[in-house]
Parts: structure tokens; C-alpha cells; sequence
């Protein structure tokens, strides 16, 4: 039987080639702690794609500030700062946007993530550490809050750029296929296939964050439950626009949401329901009149006039406006 060595970790050296070095040897320091750091970051990535499958891709943060462990040490992935670095690691290991941020980090027209400096001192050690993840090329998670307490991750992120002017960094997010961590520390500008792939990543987040913000947001406001039938499975729910995102109207916000089950979503898009503007539901007439069992009676004929359920607080209910802007789509389809 193979004695078992000691602890290896995978490194992407040059042009994709593979290589290992030794944890548990008597190298050099330097090179020790670049392996640790390898490990920690390449244990973080594992911890979250398990944690998105298992409880979904919108985490709380109570599971963040937990973490994993590594070595017997605990790990946590986020911190009071937005510009996090865990005691086991030299340099941060992921960067937070909240959603009551004082900071202005957004999207610029280049789709990059603008990511606003601590405070307004360049050399501040968060930023500081932050421009070392830039020269080093160290990959990073992107914690995107979408309500107090909930965040999406995107990982890996990469710092590409750095505007002390301007007090702030872009952030690109990358396809978790290309993690890695750089050999050695000079750092090189992205070449046009890397920086065209992590462009079109970056898109692709940044729709994704915006469309989970908005589910959460509109489930929130009607407690978790669908607006037709009550059903309580946040599984079965989701958050339907009333006038499509397509539309110039159609605005990612709670006045232009509807929380429905899956079942009620499928037929309120398709016009096999409508909604009035004064919150009641409508059955399409031939559907209303369809002999087609009880499923079909209980679960849409039923619902005719009955009253939507709405959110607890007035602001929080469907814009009339669009209402009757889709319900005169719905008769029209009747």
C-alpha cells in the first residue's frame, strides 16, 4: 500500500500545466504560505458552490459569518467591512456590497463592477490589501446583499483595475472553471480572451443579481406565500412581473411584482388569469368554462373573483397603473 505523503494542494501554472508542492514540508516560508493561501481560497470556493446547493444561491449571513474550517481553523467569509480578510490570510478574501450601503459601488457601461474604496486614504490597509489581490491575481468572492441579512456570491472575482482618483476598484467575476491563483507576483494586464470571457461572466451576474434582489424583495413583502392560492413553499414561489422586464415599465420593484406559485405563475403569464386593478382575480372565459376535472376547478376555475392577497404595508402594493395596463392585455386575450 502507497504511504500517504503530505498535503498537496493544485496550483494552474504556466499555459494551464498542473502542479503540486508539498503543505506539510520544510520549504520555505514564502512558498508555504502561498500554498496556504491557495488552500483557503480554493476551500472557500468548495464551501460555497456546496452551500449553494444545499440552501440555494441567495445565503444568509449567518451562514457566511460561520464559514468552514481549514486546518482546525475557522474560516468566516465575511466581516464587518465590506473588504474582508480572514486572520488566516495575508490579503482579503472577499469584498461585500450591502444594500443600504453608504458606498456608490455599482456597474459601470463597461458592465465591471465599480468597487468603492474604505474610506478616502488610498494606503488604507483594506485597500491596500486589496490592490496586493490585484498584483497577485488572487481570485476573490463578490457577496452582492439584496436585502439586510441575504447575499448572492459570485466567485471567482478579480480586481483588474485600480483608480485612486476616483477612490475605487473594478472588479471583474470570472467563470469559476478559470479559479486559480498565479504563479508568482507581477502582475500582467488581462489578455483580450480573458477579459472578453470575464466581460460576458460579469453580464451574467449582474442579471442574475437583479433578478434574485427582485424575487427576494417581492416574496418579502408578501410573506412568503402566493398571492392566488396562498401556497407556502418558498421552492414552489416565484416573483412575476406584472408588466414584463422587457417593457420600458416593466421596473424590477415590489409595485411591479407578484408573488405566485409556480403553477399560478405559468398561467397568469400565459392569460389564463388576470388581475383587475382593484386587486381582483379573473378566470379567462373559455377556461372558466371548461368541463376538465377537479385539478382544473380547484386550482384556477376557483379563483374567480376572488381577492389577491396583498403585502401588510400599502406602498409595497401592485401599482394599479400596471395592473390595468396588463389586465386590458388579459381581455384582450379572453
Amino acid at each position: 500500500m502507497m504511504e500517504e505523503g503530505p498535503p498537496r494542494c493544485r496550483v494552474e501554472g504556466p499555459e494551464g500545466q498542473e502542479t503540486f508542492r508539498e503543505t506539510g514540508s520544510s520549504g520555505a516560508v514564502v512558498v508555504a504560505e502561498q500554498d496556504r493561501d491557495v488552500r483557503i481560497r480554493m476551500a472557500a470556493f468548495e464551501w460555497l458552490a456546496d452551500a449553494v446547493r444545499r440552501h440555494g444561491d441567495v445565503l444568509p449571513r449567518s451562514l457566511l459569518e460561520g464559514g468552514f474550517e481549514v486546518d482546525g481553523t475557522g474560516v468566516p467569509l465575511v466581516g464587518p467591512q465590506g473588504i474582508f480578510k480572514p486572520r488566516v490570510l495575508e490579503f482579503p478574501l472577499s469584498i461585500t456590497t450591502t444594500p443600504r450601503s453608504p458606498y456608490d459601488d455599482a456597474f459601470g457601461d463597461d458592465g465591471l463592477l465599480r468597487y468603492r474604496y474604505r474610506g478616502t486614504d488610498p494606503g488604507h490597509p483594506d485597500n491596500a490589501g486589496l490592490r496586493q489581490c490585484m498584483v497577485r491575481r488572487l481570485p476573490l468572492v463578490y457577496f452582492h446583499g439584496i436585502v439586510p441579512g441575504k447575499y448572492v456570491p459570485a466567485w471567482p472575482a478579480y480586481v483588474v483595475d485600480d483608480d485612486p482618483k476616483q477612490l475605487r476598484f473594478t472588479v471583474a467575476v470570472d467563470d469559476a472553471r478559470h479559479a486559480k491563483v498565479e504563479e508568482g507576483h507581477t502582475w500582467l494586464p488581462q489578455d483580450a480572451a480573458e477579459a472578453g470571457r470575464r466581460a460576458y461572466v460579469t453580464a451574467t451576474v449582474r442579471v442574475r443579481l437583479h433578478q434574485r434582489a427582485f424575487r427576494e424583495r417581492v416574496l418579502q413583502a408578501y410573506r412568503r406565500q402566493c398571492a392566488f392560492c396562498r401556497l407556502r413553499y418558498e421552492e414552489l414561489l416565484d416573483a412575476a412581473h406584472i408588466v414584463p422586464d422587457a417593457d420600458p415599465r416593466g421596473e424590477p420593484r415590489v409595485q411591479n411584482g407578484l408573488a405566485l406559485c409556480s403553477l399560478h405563475h405559468a398561467a397568469f403569464d400565459r392569460m389564463f388569469l388576470g388581475v383587475r386593478p382593484d386587486y381582483v382575480i379573473e378566470v379567462r372565459r373559455d377556461v372558466l368554462d371548461m368541463p376538465d376535472g377537479p385539478a382544473l376547478e380547484h386550482a384556477i376555475q376557483g379563483l374567480h373573483r376572488a381577492r389577491l392577497v396583498l403585502p401588510t404595508s400599502p406602498d409595497l402594493w401592485p401599482d394599479r397603473h400596471l395592473l390595468e395596463v396588463r389586465y386590458e392585455e388579459f381581455r384582450r386575450a379572453v
